[in-house]
């Protein structure tokens, strides 16, 4: 059953032993120092049946950090972190990939530990509270405006977030372009007020994410580089108008980089079919997710509207997710109370189900 979710599929140059993809999801578990935590590794291990885990968002540098615990990819310490959670899910024969993730102008000071600048396109707060260190919504930051001059140093953070990634043997990086993250706010016309080259109409808005998957695609091979999108996703503070006037320059503009994949959260907007304006705008593999099950995702890649699918809260009880959809054993739920507290709790503790 669901034969075709257990073949294997190559995505650029990841070769991958099923098509279930593990979604990257914030669970706040780094250590000091922005470091991986032992139990981050037993929790990335645990799930490594996946064809790809695709780790949480993962700061390239102090300033793209803007929630609580989240680790970061550029120490010398937390390149050697990330390097002991990939050897433990290569240990098991999974592959991963690190979702880097700058959040520009969503930022709660209090939750870096540390002083650093908060920068966006334009100097227009997120409206959205953004949790606290208390898990308490808490208003963000006002960001400072980047010139046009920081804008390359900027593209080349993320370039030396990606090669970090490959110094901890990572199999490879995807880019957050979604969300209301600073990629995305480059997108979105509510939070780009640009007048330059970077700003004006869709084309300027483009250039700035367009720049940076290029230098990523040149530090370690644009075959190990996937990005991830959600048009008409309305979260931090996003404008979803027109999610084809923002999205459709972006996909003609990147397919010219022959990357790896690009990861959709398919928002099911009932005026725009998502998936077929990837197809029509997007020569490369596609991943997708959103509450799919395993008959829904098996439906998607049986029509062909998407290459492999990826699974988030699932995965959150079910480290042995894979198993569970093969042989038909019953999903157990999350403890929602803990997904961001605990420790162990509600992280590494779930157990695997006991297959007859």
């Amino acid at each position: 059953m669901h034969n075709n979710l257990f073949q294997p599929i190559s995505l650029g140059a990841l070769e991958l032993k099923n098509s279930i993809i593990m979604a990257p999801m914030t669970r706040d578990r780094a250590g000091p120092g922005d470091v991986p935590s032992d139990i981050m590794i037993e929790y990335y291990r645990q799930r490594a049946s996946a064809g790809l885990i695709v780790t949480e968002g993962t700061q390239p540098s102090r300033e793209g950090k803007g929630y609580w615990r989240t680790p970061g990819i550029y120490s010398q310490e937390q390149i050697d972190g990330w390097a002991k959670v990939a050897d433990a899910v290569h240990g098991e024969g999974g592959k991963i990939v690190m979702q880097i993730m700058h959040c520009g102008r969503v930022v709660v000071p209090d939750n870096r530990g540390y002083i650093a600048d908060v920068i966006a396109p334009s100097a227009i707060s997120c409206s959205d509270p953004v949790p606290g260190p208390d898990g308490v919504p808490a208003p963000t930051a006002m960001p400072r405006a980047l010139a046009a001059d920081e804008l390359p140093a900027l593209a080349e953070e993320f370039a030396q977030a990606a090669r970090n990634a490959r110094a901890a043997n990572i199999d490879g990086v995807e880019l957050h372009c979604a969300s209301g993250y600073l990629i995305n706010q480059f997108l979105n016309p509510v939070s780009n007020l640009r007048d330059d080259n970077w700003g004006e109409g869709a084309a300027g808005r483009v250039r700035f994410p367009v720049m940076v998957l290029d230098a990523m695609a040149k530090a370690i091979g644009g075959d190990r580089v996937g990005f991830r999108i959600s048009p008409g996703n309305p979260y931090n503070d996003m404008d979803v108008s027109d999610p084809e006037e923002i999205f459709v320059p972006l996909l003609n503009a990147t397919d010219e980089l022959n990357l790896a994949y690009v990861h959709v959260v398919d928002m099911g907007l009932e005026n725009l079919d998502t998936l077929a304006m990837i197809r029509q705008h997007w020569s490369g593999k596609i991943v997708t997710n959103n509450s799919l099950n395993a008959e829904t995702a098996s439906e998607i890649i049986q029509s062909g509207r998407a290459d492999a699918v990826s699974f988030g809260r699932a995965f959150i009880a079910n480290p042995d997710l894979v198993n569970r959809i093969l042989s038909g054993a019953k999903l157990a739920k999350p403890d929602y109370a803990k997904l961001y507290t605990g420790e162990r709790e509600g992280y590494i503790d779930y157990p695997v189900a006991t297959i007859k």
